[in-house]
């Protein structure tokens, strides 16, 4: 026990943490930047599915679903990546290195917002949209995050086939079926992750080596790098278009074509810069990702309603 002799006079009084702060902190453990990218291309699959307006009762039931699906998934990433969130520039403002959420508070409300998201989807929607968030959610924590994110460089390439399951989810939840439309944006989101991911790991590269973290731009040279970046851009185009003969419209088609060529510009313009040495820039690539699969997907949305 502490004397009141040995406790400084004019120590601090920690401050007290508010409820809002509290919500805020465990909000921050899902991700919410990230679960926005995902529900982008969820509404657009169930419009294609619906080949117009889906039931908006299913549709908000699959966004809520949807979204405390990713919400478990990035909180329990969270949890398993703590030690390396800490290392990381890039991360170290999250809730479990800010000890703002304890570890084990983390854990229980990542598995809580997975129980609820599947019983969810399986009461409002079906039970093959429940199933494939279940597998979404695993194989993201388990598969992505657990085993191949600190083993492999190709991490991003096999673990990021999570980030594609809002459209298999989506389309699933209006006709209780997949269906080729379904595997083709599926295969786009898929083609489109390790551009995305890697831009990104290019730009925070010291942070992913300093964690231990494998990620392509740590262990290639920036050559070999742009050069994936490059291939894995073509065969995103190549298979976005692969959509268009599937019921799509020239709606569609023209968007495919002009955000296409938009991204491989792009993509070329990062390996021309990293050949000649120059700053690759690769934000600039991240960024103008985000923006191609929106307005891909907003395409393909609009198709549906219109044709």
């Amino acid at each position: 026990m502490t004397s009141v002799a040995e406790r400084p006079v004019d120590a601090p009084t920690p401050p007290r943490r508010t409820a809002g702060a509290a919500i805020r902190a465990y909000v921050a453990l899902t991700k919410p930047r990230i679960i926005e990218l995902l529900l982008v291309t969820t509404v657009p699959a169930m419009f294609l599915a619906a080949r117009g307006l889906p039931s908006l009762w299913t549709v908000a039931a699959t966004l809520v679903g949807g979204t405390l699906a990713a919400g478990s998934a990035n909180a329990l990433n969270c949890y398993v990546d703590r030690d390396i969130d800490e290392v990381m520039t890039r991360t170290s403002r999250r809730p479990l290195p800010q000890h703002s959420v304890p570890p084990r508070s983390a854990l229980v409300f990542g598995f809580v917002l997975g129980v609820v998201s599947v019983g969810l989807l399986w009461a409002t929607t079906n039970l093959l949209a429940a199933a494939l968030a279940l597998v979404a959610i695993a194989f993201y924590v388990v598969v992505y995050t657990m085993w191949l994110k600190r083993r492999t460089s190709q991490n991003i390439v096999w673990g990021g086939a999570a980030g594609c399951m809002p459209v298999l989810i989506g389309w699933a939840a209006v006709t209780g079926s997949l269906a080729w439309p379904a595997w083709v944006l599926f295969l786009v989101v898929f083609f489109w992750t390790p551009p995305h991911f890697w831009a990104l790991a290019m730009r925070f590269k010291d942070d992913y080596a300093a964690a231990g973290v494998p990620m392509l731009p740590v262990v290639a040279s920036p050559q070999r790098v742009a050069f994936e970046i490059v291939a894995y851009s073509w065969a995103m185009v190549l298979t976005s278009l692969a959509l268009w003969p599937m019921g799509m419209s020239w709606i569609y088609g023209v968007s495919a074509v002009l955000t296409g060529g938009w991204f491989l510009y792009e993509a070329h313009r990062l390996r021309a810069r990293v050949r000649s040495g120059g700053d690759a820039s690769p934000m600039r690539l991240f960024h103008v990702s985000i923006s191609y699969l929106t307005l891909l997907f907003v395409a393909v949305a609009v198709d549906a309603l219109i044709s």
